[in-house]
């Protein structure tokens, strides 16, 4: 049957009830939130007078808790307006409701024996044939539809969300014993179509996949870290970035999520995996045991392993936990020769190898994780998956890591695994002897762009299913090359669409990336029918690297710097002005010039995780390839819009000015950054090349016709400058901004109000391409962007423009 998802009842309002809410809000479905009804009035609605029926204290609980989730910080939501998706209520008075949902969500405490009297009521209201499933950490899902229907139980199945549900990729679906296929299918496919995520189906096995494993490897270096000697600031040193995790590492992570919240899932596999055959490593150690009977939770109570301070000169400082005294200390540094090894390699994945080399600690300490996770893992098939791909995906999407245990193995060496294991008194369960033995020397290749992995039961390497809505391209960059230089590397993604990929450090917008992306248009223009602009790194363009700019400017260069911002504007110009649709599909940061580069492209398809702005004023600088010109067209082709012409400009100078940056790509239509009607938002990032790719096919086979320079530009003159030289003299009296913002302020003012002319006249992009390079220049010359600029270079920044 087709399904089609309007309205989801999400039941619990919690941290992750509220946060599952937001992000059904977030891609368009309308929800019904309940939560329980207040048993007593708090003092606030004693004052009032109001009574225990009054329906704003029956829904108490409810409401405060949206509201406290859409106040947080990282949002749980795209846009605040979509908070009117969300309808609330309690579950006396408004649980009949759910007889007109499609999907029926619960979120309540971790405790068996509530849900099922949450079930029980709400099959007295439910739809038979809605679909119904429980976002729990670890309850066996057999345990829980005990005693329902048989309509219940072919329609109930566990539905794991991770928290923050918007951030967090991956979708955990856990079948119940008379589960349909159907409905296993179904939430499969909608978890990554529509919600964005990845999605998993796992075993009903104590903790599922991600946390199964994450949990283990977290335990396992509490238990590791006493008998090596090891400090909090060094473990997270050694199992950060360097390894392609989140920055939070190990132990800020803790902190963050709550060791009450590690402590009850590793209980709850202890309690329930007496077989595990390292069951022994979820034993709390002492001092885990120490830090909860003190309520040192992490950041919920103000420390754990790390603890914000003020010093005797009331300074703040973060003081770091001795693991043997329990005592909190000064952070102290942590540097080991085996890292330093590492500073060159860019790509993560090729790091492994000289890690697990290392002769210092850190090489022991990684031989010892390493050998320990893929031992697990490995053990762990078929008691929690059959496949391995699914554990690599949990822990891709759950726990932020780069690479999967078995892609780490991989990276290693299948056999250099087994090596360390073996040095470490551990084996790998008999299948991966097997496998070696078959002649499979790896548990994934790529074949044809695809990825295969390692089917245990057939012996044989099989094609990961799902792969064909996605463009993977790490699979096609070698056997799709159309041209590459030391910034970019241009692939043919097929049906005649290009797309040019970022290379460079954080991929930074210089000359090398220029060039490329030039190129890429040629060839496109020549023998292809569109381009498409995009990369899988983790964001689409900091920006302009700028420390050339600075350079040339402390050279005095200046005719040099002037070229070189001009062939910038003349890129961005290319992008708009190509006989080929050009489409830029940005995600993650895409500030300063990775925001011009997609503002000049015909059609942007932007992941909805997406934090775009024109950040220069932060170095000193005003917008110069392009931005500054483009924020003054499209405030001009909304003056016809909006009477009040001199309102609608201002905004889009303080668009600027302010450095204002979307926190989601539904926030940058707020900017007019995105375009609606032109511009579109993917929510899974994944699908992102394979939708503009889509679309810049489309665009073509309609005929696409290179537009004509525009020349029909309305800038106000003198009666918008004055406007900004009074607004900024003003602040800066007000000693709101400094004396040199001011004067980078009325250079943009002088831009987009296009120069001093004496009435509204319309003109062509190149005059207000001119008077922005001008306005660069000239800033370039000014001691204080200087200033800034060293600084930034300094402090080991990222230099974007």
């Amino acid at each position: 049957m087709k399904r089609i998802i309007k309205k989801v009842a999400v039941i619990g309002s919690g941290i992750m009830g509220s946060g599952i809410a937001c992000h059904f809000a977030n891609i368009g479905v309308e929800v019904l939130l309940l939560d329980i009804v207040p048993r007593e009035l708090n003092d606030k609605e004693k004052a009032k007078g109001l009574t225990l029926e009054n329906k704003a204290v029956r829904n108490r609980l409810v409401n405060d808790s949206l509201t406290a989730a859409l106040k947080s910080k990282p949002s749980p939501i795209y846009h605040q307006k979509f908070s009117n998706r969300i309808t609330t209520g309690n579950l006396e008075d408004d649980i009949a409701k759910v007889a007109d949902v499609d999907w029926i969500i619960e979120v309540v405490v971790e405790r068996l024996d509530i849900k099922k009297i949450v079930f029980e009521n709400l099959e007295k209201h439910r739809t038979p044939g809605t679909l119904i499933t429980s976002n729990t950490s670890g309850i066996p899902i057999k345990f829980m539809n005990e005693g329902r229907s048989e309509d219940f139980q072919k329609h109930f199945c566990g539905t794991h969300f991770f928290n923050p549900a918007r951030y967090l990729k991956l979708f955990e679906i856990i079948p119940g014993p008379n589960t349909s296929q159907e409905v296993l299918d179904f939430l499969n496919g909608y978890g990554e179509q529509y919600l964005g995520k990845t999605s998993v189906i796992a075993k009903d096995t104590p903790a599922f996949i991600g946390n199964r494993i994450g949990i283990f490897s977290i335990m396992s270096l509490f238990h590791m870290v006493k008998d090596m000697d090891l400090t909090i600031e060094e473990v997270d040193k050694l199992t950060g970035p360097v390894i392609g995790r989140p920055k939070s590492a190990t132990f800020r992570t803790v902190d963050v999520v709550g060791l009450d919240t590690l402590v009850h899932v590793a209980n709850g596999i202890a309690d329930n995996c007496s077989d595990d055959e390292r069951h022994e490593l979820f034993k709390l150690p002492d001092f885990i045991n120490t830090m909860m009977e003190n309520k040192w939770l992490g950041s919920k109570t103000k420390q754990g392993f790390y603890k914000k301070n003020v010093n005797a000169d009331g300074k703040k400082e973060i003081l770091s936990l001795d693991l043997n005294t329990l005592e909190y200390r000064g952070k102290k540094r942590a540097s080991f020769p085996t890292l330093e090894m590492t500073k060159t390699i860019d790509k993560v994945v090729d790091r492994f190898k000289v890690l697990v080399a290392g002769k210092d600690k850190a090489g022991e300490f990684y031989r010892k994780t390493f050998a320990a996770l893929f031992a697990y893992v490995s053990n762990r098939i078929p008691e929690i998956t059959d496949d391995l791909y699914k554990i690599d995906d949990a822990m891709k999407a759950g726990f932020g890591w780069e690479h999967g245990p078995f892609q780490i193995w991989d990276a290693i060496g299948v056999e250099k695994g087994i090596e360390i294991m073996k040095a470490e008194g551990l084996v790998p369960a008999t299948w991966v002897n097997d496998m070696i033995a078959s002649g499979n020397t790896s548990f994934y290749t790529v074949k044809n762009g695809a990825t295969f992995f390692y089917d245990i039961p057939k012996k044989e390497q099989i094609k990961v299913p799902g792969q064909d809505a996605f463009i993977i391209l790490d699979n096609i960059r070698k056997s799709s090359e159309v041209f590459k230089n030391s910034g970019v590397v241009v692939e043919d993604l097929g049906d005649g669409i290009l797309n040019v990929e970022f290379q460079s450090k954080m991929n930074t917008i210089g000359g090398d990336v220029l060039a490329g992306l030039n190129k890429a248009i040629d060839i496109a223009e020549k023998d292809f029918q569109g381009l498409v602009v995009g990369n899988q790194a983790a964001n689409f363009s900091v920006g302009a690297n700028i420390g050339m700019i600075f350079m040339m400017a402390v050279e005095q260069e200046y005719d040099e710097l002037n070229m070189a911002i001009k062939y910038f504007q003349d890129s961005m110009m290319r992008m708009r002005y190509s006989s080929i649709p050009t489409i830029a599909a940005p995600h993650g940061m895409t500030l300063g010039g990775g925001c011009e580069l997609s503002m000049h492209a015909d059609k942007v398809v932007a992941a909805a995780e997406t934090y775009i702005g024109l950040v220069e004023f932060g170095v000193g600088v005003i917008p110069g390839g392009g931005g500054s010109k483009e924020m003054a067209l499209r405030a001009s082709d909304t003056f016809k819009k909006n009477d009040v012409e001199l309102n609608v400009l201002q905004e889009h100078f303080l668009t600027i000015g302010m450095a204002k940056v979307s926190t989601s790509a539904y926030e940058a239509y707020d900017l007019n950054i995105l375009q609606k009607g032109k511009d579109i938002v993917v929510v899974n990032k994944d699908r992102q090349i394979a939708t503009a790719k889509a679309y810049a096919k489309l665009i073509a086979e309609q005929g696409y016709t290179q537009s004509p320079k525009r020349k029909d530009i309305k800038v106000l003159g003198k009666q918008a400058l004055g406007m900004f030289l009074v607004g900024t003299d003003s602040m800066e009296a007000s000693k709101y901004i400094s004396e040199h913002d001011r004067k980078i302020a009325n250079k943009l003012g002088y831009v987009m109000a296009g120069g001093d002319l004496s009435e509204p006249t319309l003109v062509t992009e190149q005059y207000l391409l001119d008077l922005e390079r001008e306005a660069f220049l000239s800033l370039c010359t000014e001691r204080k962007t200087l200033e800034r600029i060293e600084h930034m270079l300094k402090k080991g920044k990222p230099l974007r423009n």
